[in-house]
């Protein structure tokens, strides 16, 4: 289950495609976008790209992790398996459909020693940005903690997972991400009905798409352990 990725929209050249916009500062700061190297937690703000009115793709910013089902007390959910459950059944239509940009993703290693999880990384061998297959909606509550607490609208993202490919099964045999390669994928993804859903989250990702990351370039996402 993925709960921790990077998502670094400057890397991938896709500003102005978009965003449209190219302007960051000498510090790698957009003021709209954020970090330009971003690595996402759950319930910290990321780029999500959704439909305009219009029909045109354009970014807004989110915080990661649904509410969940009442018999888990709410509690966010970052990853959805289960679109068969009625909790997620109001928000699988398109309307709620969105693209969750990611350059990185990592999953817990099952054989980690005890006492520690290890995290591996996998990204695009060319190390572009690809996509998850994203929902989202409006909430309104206390998205904090109790030492800070953040009461106000909010918008949430979560994103399907699936069974893993080949790349990721030997390392993490639960479950990955829905990841869509192309264009054509995604704009299925946006627009399809909330019946073909499922459809979609069962297709495996082709496992040339993807590649574990050596221990050096994974240094870079705030290292392999945590205890």
């Amino acid at each position: 289950m993925c709960n921790r990725y990077a998502s670094e929209v400057r890397k991938a050249g896709l500003e102005r495609e978009y965003w449209g916009f190219d302007e960051w500062s000498e510090t790698h700061i957009n003021p709209l976008l954020g970090n330009a190297v971003l690595e996402v937690f759950p319930k910290s703000v990321a780029p999500v790209i959704g439909k305009r009115e219009d029909g045109s793709l354009g970014w807004t910013r989110m915080r990661w992790g649904l509410p969940g089902p009442a018999s888990t007390g709410g509690a966010p959910v970052t990853n959805i398996r289960n679109v068969a459950s009625p909790h997620w059944r109001p928000v699988l239509g398109p309307a709620h459909r969105c693209l969750v940009p990611f350059t990185a993703f990592s999953e817990y290693d099952d054989a980690s020693p005890k006492g520690a999880k290890q995290i591996r990384w996998f990204a695009p061998p060319d190390r572009s940005m690809l996509m998850f297959a994203g929902i989202w909606r409006s909430w309104t509550g206390d998205y904090g903690s109790k030492k800070e607490p953040n009461e106000g609208k909010h918008l949430l993202f979560s994103f399907l997972t699936t069974e893993p490919n080949d790349i990721v099964r030997p390392i993490h045999a639960k479950a990955m991400p829905v990841v869509l390669i192309g264009p054509e994928a995604q704009q299925e993804w946006l627009s399809a009905p909330a019946e073909a859903v499922a459809d979609i989250q069962a297709r495996p990702v082709a496992n040339d798409a993807l590649e574990v990351l050596d221990a050096d370039e994974a240094s870079a996402y705030g290292g392999a352990y945590i205890k």
